[in-house]
């Protein structure tokens, strides 16, 4: 269980890592051009590190479900285009703050489309998340950018990806869900950038390139494996110390410092996350809780 805990931390850290060499790019190249290379190489790595068991990536593309797939697909290209400009205009802890709106809209799609019975301590996890990004973004107390909207955007379709992962869980194959993602982002950023003018990275954009990529194949790997060693109940907390490195990492590369103001906003959502996790492990004896819930790779 402990070797499952460490590997998801892990995990979130290579994520965390991954997003700050997208940040480091932000100048250099297009958000079309990021993605594609990000993208290759994650998805390169994948296919040659991993072997998923009855789930080879040879056949990927056979799908018992085309639409739902193919609609999951689109959202993380989406997703993942303008996750890339959020990440390039505004600071790390403002897009992770916004980005853990996600469960607010996960809340709110499983109702609408699903029918769930959402109680009160989960409304009330919801709405204390949301008061914490409020106290990050302050909006009316500063001036907002479009980055804002752009990780706000995110957080909605990694919502929808969420409802659609889990309709699709027992019914298609990982590598098919995650395969078709990893080609229309390829296909799209590539052609995106091919007509937007193509730039040669040099030998340092490279190199931040290969963090990217590899950053986010990693974090996909960790998770893989630390699923397999430790219980969700113990992995989902994990997922907040996000929080932590987007605040570390965004200090120390970037020079952003967070006001005292944003520091309460982050430890706000992190509480909330933790007692949604808390109460679903007291009523349900579980946690609902999607490791490969990120929307883009």
């Amino acid at each position: 269980m402990t070797n499952g805990i460490v590997l998801a931390l892990l995990a979130y850290a290579t994520y965390a890592w991954s997003d700050a060499a997208i940040k480091a790019l932000g100048g250099s190249m297009s958000v079309f051009q990021i993605g594609f290379f990000q993208l290759t190489i994650a998805g390169s790595l994948l296919v040659l590190l991993t072997r998923p068991e009855g789930n080879g990536w040879r056949d990927f593309w056979r799908m018992s479900h085309p639409l739902p797939v193919q609609a999951r697909a689109v959202i993380g290209l989406v997703a993942g285009m303008i996750g890339v400009y959020a990440f390039t205009t505004i600071p790390l802890a403002e897009v992770y703050a916004l980005a853990f709106l996600s469960p607010l809209f996960v809340t709110i799609l499983s109702m609408v489309f699903l029918k769930e019975q959402i109680g009160p301590w989960r409304w009330a996890a919801v709405i204390i998340g949301f008061l914490g990004v409020l106290v990050v973004v302050r909006p009316g107390f500063r001036a907002l950018e479009l980055g804002h909207a752009a990780a706000l955007m995110m957080a909605i379709l990694s919502a929808a990806s969420i409802i659609l992962q889990r309709s699709l869980a027992s019914r298609e194959r990982t590598t098919t869900i995650l395969g078709y993602l990893i080609l229309y982002a390829v296909l799209f950023n590539g052609v995106a950038t091919t007509i937007t003018g193509f730039e040669v990275p040099q030998w340092n954009e490279a190199a931040i390139l290969m963090v990217a990529g590899a950053g986010a194949a990693s974090g996909h790997i960790f998770l893989m494996r630390a699923i397999r060693l430790a219980p969700v109940n113990q992995l989902a907390p994990t997922h907040y110390s996000q929080i932590a490195w987007a605040v570390l990492l965004g200090a120390f590369l970037f020079n952003e410092q967070p006001d005292i103001w944003s520091v309460i906003g982050l430890a706000v959502i992190a509480f909330s996350g933790l007692l949604t996790v808390a109460r679903e492990r007291i009523r349900l004896g579980t946690v609902r809780w999607n490791p490969f819930g990120r929307t883009r790779l």
